[in-house]
C-alpha cells in the first residue's frame, strides 16, 4: 500500500535550496514593484540594473512555480490513493508527478549554479612552443590552426595580435584575439600543457618524438571597470621591430614593450607599423594577463579539498595528449579518449569542450550538494 508520507519525503527538496528559491521569488516581486513605480526611470542606471537582475532570476522563479504546482498535483494524487475506484488513475498521477518533480529539481539545481562572469567575454588566446625544439614550434602552429578553425566553425572573428614565427614554420609564440558569442565559455578549459606524439617531418628514421606547447586562454578585461593599472607601476620601452616587414621595420622604433613592475608581467607587441597601435594592443594584453593572474590567485585562496576541473591553473600542467600514430586525443582531466584526431585538429572540438563543461557542472553540483 502506498504511504503518502513516504512519497512526500522521497521527493522533498533540501531546505537550503527551497529557502534560496523562496528568497528569489520574493526578490522578483520586489523588483517588479520597483520597475512599475512612477519614479522607476528617474535613475536609468538603477533601472537597467534592476532589469538585468530580473532577467537573471525570472527563469529560476518560473521553474520554481512549476515545481510547486507539481508538488500540489502529487499531494492531490496521493490523497486519491485511498479511494478504491480512483486508485489506478492516482498511481499513474503519482508516478508522473514524481518524475516531473525530479526533473524540475535537477533543472533548478543547474539554474542555481554560480555563473562565470567571464563566460560571454572575448579572449586573448596565447600559444607558446615548449620542449621539443622545431617540432614543438610546428605543433604550436598546428594547435593555433586548430583553434582558428574552431573559431570559423562558430563564426567568431580572429585578429592576430602578436606572433613570433620559427625558422622551420610554426610559432615560437602567437597571441590571437577571438571575438564572438560565448568565446570564453567554450574555450576556458583549454589552458594548460598540450603534448604531441608523432613522427616529425624532419625525422628520417621514422621515430616517434614527443614535444609540447602551452595554451593560455585569457578573458578580455573591460578597459575601465575590471583592472586598475597605476601608470607609475608600468615601464614602456620602444624599440625597432625585428623579423619580416621590409626596410620600414628596421628604421622605425614602432615596437613596444610594457613591463608591469608589481607583477613583473612583460608584454611585447611589434606587429603593426604604428607605435600607438602596438602600445594599445600591448596594454589590452597586459590588462588581460593581470586580470587572469588576479582570478587565479583568488581561486587559489578559495580552493578547498575539492580539486577544480582545470587543476592548479599552472600553464605547464599537461591537460591533453595528441597521439598521431594511434589517431587518438586524450584529455587527462576527465579520462576521455577520442579516436578522431584529424577532425579535432581541423577544429572539431565541440565534443571535447562540451564534455569538459559537463564535468565542470557536475563538480559544481557536487559542491552545491555538499554545501546543502
Amino acid at each position: 500500500m502506498c504511504d503518502p508520507v513516504a512519497h512526500a519525503t522521497a521527493t522533498a527538496m533540501k531546505n537550503s535550496m527551497r529557502t534560496k528559491l523562496e528568497q528569489l521569488a520574493k526578490r522578483l516581486g520586489e523588483i517588479d514593484s520597483q520597475l512599475s513605480s512612477e519614479t522607476a526611470t528617474r535613475d536609468m542606471n538603477r533601472y537597467r540594473g534592476l532589469g538585468q537582475e530580473r532577467a537573471e532570476i525570472e527563469p529560476v522563479v518560473t521553474r520554481f512555480l512549476e515545481y510547486q504546482r507539481a508538488e500540489g498535483a502529487l499531494q492531490e494524487a496521493q490523497q486519491m490513493l485511498s479511494e478504491p475506484e480512483m486508485k489506478g488513475l492516482a498511481e499513474e498521477e503519482v508516478s508522473a508527478s514524481k518524475t516531473r518533480i525530479s526533473s524540475l529539481e535537477d533543472e533548478l539545481q543547474r539554474l542555481l549554479l554560480p555563473t562565470d562572469p567571464n563566460d560571454d567575454r572575448n579572449i586573448f588566446l596565447e600559444v607558446r612552443a615548449g620542449t621539443g625544439g622545431d617540432e614543438s614550434a610546428l605543433f604550436a602552429g598546428d594547435i593555433l590552426r586548430m583553434y582558428l578553425r574552431y573559431a570559423e566553425r562558430h563564426r567568431w572573428t580572429s585578429e592576430m595580435i602578436s606572433e613570433s614565427p620559427s625558422d622551420m614554420g610554426g610559432f615560437k609564440e602567437a597571441i590571437v584575439r577571438l571575438v564572438g558569442t560565448s568565446v570564453y565559455s567554450k574555450l576556458k578549459f583549454e589552458s594548460g600543457g598540450h603534448r604531441v606524439q608523432r613522427v616529425p617531418a624532419t625525422e628520417s628514421q621514422g621515430r616517434i618524438h614527443t614535444s609540447a606547447c602551452t595554451v593560455a586562454v585569457l578573458p578580455e578585461a573591460d578597459e575601465i571597470d575590471d583592472v586598475k593599472i597605476d601608470p607609475s607601476e608600468i615601464r614602456i620601452d620602444v624599440f625597432r621591430a625585428s623579423g619580416a616587414g621590409g626596410q620600414h621595420v628596421n628604421k622605425t622604433e614602432s615596437a613596444v614593450r610594457i613591463t608591469h613592475l608589481p607583477t613583473n608581467i612583460v608584454v611585447e607587441c611589434q606587429d603593426d607599423r604604428s607605435q600607438h597601435k602596438n602600445r594599445d594592443r600591448a596594454m589590452k594584453i597586459l590588462t588581460a594577463r593581470i586580470k587572469d593572474q588576479q582570478t587565479r590567485d583568488q581561486q587559489a585562496k578559495e580552493a578547498s579539498a575539492r580539486k577544480t576541473l582545470i587543476g592548479s591553473g599552472d600553464r605547464s600542467e599537461r591537460i591533453r595528449t595528441y597521439n598521431f600514430p594511434q589517431g587518438r586525443v586524450t584529455d587527462h582531466r576527465i579520462n576521455l579518449t577520442l579516436y578522431r584526431i584529424e577532425a579535432i585538429m581541423d577544429g572539431d572540438l565541440d565534443e571535447l569542450t562540451e564534455r569538459l563543461a559537463a564535468e565542470h557542472q557536475a563538480e559544481l553540483l557536487a559542491a552545491l550538494g555538499d554545501a546543502g
